[in-house]
């Protein structure tokens, strides 16, 4: 009787065990299932998070350089007090003899004083003047301009007057005529009356291979007139991997409004006028994202390219109205 009661008491505490580890693997399955979930939204989240945050800086590279390059292009032509480079005197076109010394002439021959082209680029290439020298080669280091992008370059005077300084080249201007000068001198020993002294501007934008101790990551540049006078070269912002150009003309030269686009370096009839200048800037990533392919086909100015790689890139498009109508 003994045996039979102590068999009946311990039946009841092992089912109360089988029972109890029952529920502790299915307690423990489903918390793994919730910790499981949780991680999975954690991970995703911080995916979406890199993710929004790479296009976010994408985006920020796109509008950076075009708010650079936009406020230079829309004062392309303006001469101080006159927004006719033809009554400005000392200018010289790319093939004559050149007018200036030694580095005012090493991205091409009167390349900082061709004030007939004050808006002009070149398709897919870079070569910027006749004559380009080495020191005016593309790129830190003088190392390579991305190949199928498109250059830029835009002539002007400097926003405010400034004062006559030897070593820069500068344009006097009235309302009715203008000079070139770098001595410091203004043309006639002085101002005419009413008139004012501003620097000449002259900025070579391209897209270069390589940033400035980053190797193969690609950026926006320009090679740009400094006092010497002299060009120097400058990064504006790295990530940038494509510039197209398209300038807008007027065929009549009086109506001011673009009536279609045509790619730098076509020729133009006499008397065209370009009003307007397009862009397309293209920034990429500093590096490939796992598991992301851009396979997206682009197609803007004359480019139609799928880049099939694990680079994320961003494209915007800017159209640039002239203040002065530029002369051909």
């Amino acid at each position: 009787m003994k045996s039979s009661h102590a068999n009946a008491t311990r039946r009841p505490l092992s089912r109360q065990l089988g029972l109890s580890i029952i529920e502790l693997l299915v307690a423990l399955a489903i918390g793994s299932l919730l910790i499981a979930g949780a991680g999975f939204v954690y991970v995703q989240s911080r995916n979406s998070y890199a993710v929004n945050d790479s296009v976010a800086r994408l985006q920020e590279t796109a509008r950076f350089a075009i708010s650079v390059i936009e406020p230079d292009v829309r004062m392309g032509g303006n001469w101080g007090l006159l927004n006719d480079s033809e009554l400005v005197t000392g200018r010289a076109a790319q093939t004559a003899g050149a007018i200036l010394p030694g580095n005012a002439n090493k991205c091409g021959t009167n390349f900082g004083v061709d004030l007939y082209t004050t808006i002009e680029g070149t398709d897919a290439g870079y070569t910027f003047g006749v004559a380009r020298q080495p020191g005016c080669n593309p790129g830190p280091a003088g190392g390579a301009a991305r190949p199928n992008t498109d250059t830029l370059i835009v002539r002007r005077a400097s926003g405010n007057p400034v004062a006559a300084t030897a070593g820069r080249v500068q344009v006097w201007s009235t309302r009715t005529s203008g000079g070139l000068f770098t001595d410091g001198v203004a043309p006639g020993a002085a101002v005419p009356p009413g008139g004012q002294v501003n620097d000449v501007v002259v900025n070579a934008y391209y897209i270069s291979r390589d940033s400035d101790g980053r190797p193969n990551v690609p950026s926006l540049r320009r090679q740009s007139l400094v006092p010497g006078p002299d060009f120097q070269d400058q990064e504006i912002v790295s990530g940038v991997e494509d510039l197209q150009v398209q300038l807008g003309i007027d065929p009549t030269g009086s109506a001011g409004i673009a009536t279609r686009y045509v790619n730098p370096g076509v020729a133009l009839p006499v008397g065209t006028q370009i009003v307007a200048v397009r862009l397309w800037v293209m920034t990429r990533a500093d590096a490939t994202e796992v598991g992301f392919q851009d396979s997206t086909n682009y197609q803007y100015a004359n480019r139609n390219v799928t880049p099939n790689d694990g680079f994320r890139r961003v494209l915007f498009s800017r159209t640039i109205q002239l203040r002065n109508r530029i002369r051909i």
